[in-house]
């Protein structure tokens, strides 16, 4: 069996982790991740060894050899059920999104210790044309995904993943958004609410597409068709690693089971 990823590494990744008899697929080797990239291993690895006694969470933004060093993965979807999960008095670690984990302390008030990374696409909102877009047209919501700044978190109408954004402007009554997360999200928005109006929150930088991942950007129909028709590029991964790294992700499938997520 095969299975063509189109997306970023650490998605291939996390199947072959998950499929490692399956050839894994994907379009291009290049197509990184700047949130996986600022979680090096080796610097992240003596982090965990410097505070002993402290459980790891990872969020699924990373690379395999980061997941290995990781006892429980999470995403943007159940991260703040994973970490409620875990009795009150345990210390974590959580990494790599210092947004993203800044936000989950401040809802449960765990002890936990935050890597500094973050996701160039989240960082580069501007507040400022986010409140100037809302005073031009005052019934507009904002919605974001908790990856985002803390200070655009705090204006947010809605904070959730990007499906819970997708579900939120279905559902909701309301007729215009200012979506806050990358902006491919925004087509499946249209597609299911064509009536409604869906705003791209502006970045920092008006000359440049902050908005865009420019990783996600590079996966094309021309790369998917040579792919499918040369069945290269492959993912590989040694089996040791793929081994360690599967736990975590397992972790967090059991909890999802339990909790029913």
């Amino acid at each position: 069996d095969i299975i063509l990823f189109a997306g970023v590494h650490f998605m291939a990744e996390t199947a072959k982790i998950l499929a490692p008899e399956k050839k894994v697929l994907i379009p291009d080797l290049q197509a990184g991740c700047s949130l996986a990239d600022s979680c090096p291993p080796k610097d992240f690895e003596a982090f965990i060894k410097s505070n002993p006694g402290h459980t790891v969470i990872s969020y699924v933004n990373t690379t395999a050899e980061i997941k290995a060093l990781t006892d429980i993965i999470c995403t943007s979807t159940n991260a703040l059920q994973i970490v409620e999960s875990l009795p009150k008095g345990e210390k974590i670690i959580f990494a790599p999104d210092r947004n993203l984990g800044n936000y989950i302390q401040s809802m449960t008030g765990r002890d936990m210790l935050i890597w500094d990374g973050a996701c160039h696409v989240h960082e580069e909102f501007s507040l400022e044309r986010i409140l100037d877009i809302k005073k031009e047209y005052p019934d507009t919501q904002i919605i974001a995904h908790p990856e985002c700044e803390k200070q655009i978190l705090i204006v947010a109408d809605h904070i959730g993943s990007t499906t819970s954004l997708l579900n939120y402007t279905i559902k909701d009554s309301g007729k215009s958004y200012i979506v806050a997360t990358e902006s491919g999200i925004l087509h499946q928005m249209r597609k299911a609410s064509p009536h409604k109006n869906f705003i791209p929150a502006p970045p920092k930088d008006s000359t440049c597409a902050c908005n865009d991942c420019k990783y996600m950007k590079m996966i094309s129909l021309k790369k998917i068709y040579n792919t499918l028709k040369y069945e290269l590029p492959e993912i590989t991964l040694e089996q040791d690693l793929m081994d360690r790294a599967r736990g975590s992700i397992v972790r967090m499938l059991d909890i999802s089971n339990r909790l029913k997520l």
